[in-house]
């Protein structure tokens, strides 16, 4: 059922698409701009490409852009930082605000506010080089069991993340994530489903969409396989029990607002296998926008085109800070 507002495509004025970036996840993001672009131009906005790894603040406020519409994904992009940079240059843009922003792309600080608001993730510890080098490698396993997950908890699209089956693989999964973070988290291995929901909206407007579900080859849902091959399949909207969709697309719900994510997202799940409990795992306030991308997927599942869905996101442009 498609709920989307009409709007008037030259209402928008100029729009820029920001794209690329300096982040892990620069490629993706440029296959997601240019998307974008081509879906808003096809609806008729005055859109225009705007690579902020390649040119400047300075450049970007003589563009006199009405709004931008953000397809970063990862660090300077997702994180808060252009948020604020857009703040002060006083340009509408798309998605969350700084504070949302930075919290969402810090795994440890979203799971700390989903646990106090009593929301399910799975159990973790935090790690640094200095408690690594004392040898507490052994007493985090020893808690959370194995096999366990270790990431970066500040890259997104699965960068830097491997799963320690045997003790004596810790410390190389730790390097391997801390030459890319300062600190490194690791998680509880939850055995069993792969899903995601979509988010449209904000605040006590903010809606699910269809549940997809996520089956990759061997379980192994990483880079390659999120955007560049046809091996990982995808369910939309997912085959579960009615109730357990409900509950999942109302848990997105909480975490998305407990974040304070606006406008538009993605909240990532497993469905533990052994008593079909959901765990949150990470919300996405920039997700991807590609041909392999979960939101334009579940938004079909709605009805809504890729075209209705970006023009739909950008509508909800605007400065969240108040003065």
């Amino acid at each position: 059922m498609n709920h989307l507002t009409p709007v008037d495509a030259k209402a928008f004025g100029k729009v820029g698409v920001l794209y690329g970036g300096r982040s892990a996840e620069r490629d993706v993001s440029i296959m997601s701009g240019n998307g974008v672009l081509k879906a808003l131009q096809s609806k008729g906005v005055d859109a225009h490409l705007f690579d902020t790894g390649v040119c400047t603040l300075a450049e970007l406020a003589a563009e006199k852009f009405d709004r931008v519409f953000i397809a970063l994904h990862g660090r300077f992009g997702e994180d808060g930082c252009l948020q604020g940079a857009l703040e002060l240059l006083g340009i509408p843009y798309t998605g969350s605000g700084v504070m949302a922003s930075s919290v969402g792309m810090d795994k440890i600080t979203t799971k700390i506010v989903w646990l106090a608001a009593g929301l399910p993730t799975p159990r973790y510890a935090v790690l640094s080089a200095a408690a690594v080098a004392g040898s507490d490698l052994d007493a985090v396993a020893a808690d959370l069991g194995l096999p366990l997950i270790v990431k970066p908890p500040h890259e997104g699209s699965t960068i830097g993340i491997t799963k320690v089956s045997a003790a004596n693989e810790f410390k190389t999964a730790f390097d391997i994530a801390a030459a890319l973070d300062d600190t490194v988290l690791a998680e509880e291995f939850v055995t069993g489903r792969e899903f995601t929901v979509a988010m449209l909206g904000s605040g006590a407007n903010a809606r699910p969409l269809p549940v997809v579900e996520i089956v990759a080859p061997q379980g192994n849902y990483d880079y390659q396989n999120k955007y560049f091959t046809d091996d990982t399949q995808y369910f939309c909207p997912a085959v579960l029990p009615e109730a357990l969709t409900q509950e999942m697309q109302r848990l997105a719900v909480l975490a998305y607002r407990a974040i304070g994510c606006e406008g538009w997202g993605r909240v990532d799940f497993l469905l533990r296998e052994s008593d079909q409990k959901p765990f949150l795992l990470e919300v996405n306030t920039s997700p991807g926008m590609t041909g392999h991308s979960l939101v334009p997927m579940a938004a079909r599942a709605e009805g809504i085109s890729y075209e209705d869905l970006c023009v739909e996101i950008l509508r909800t442009a605007r400065l969240k800070m108040k003065g």
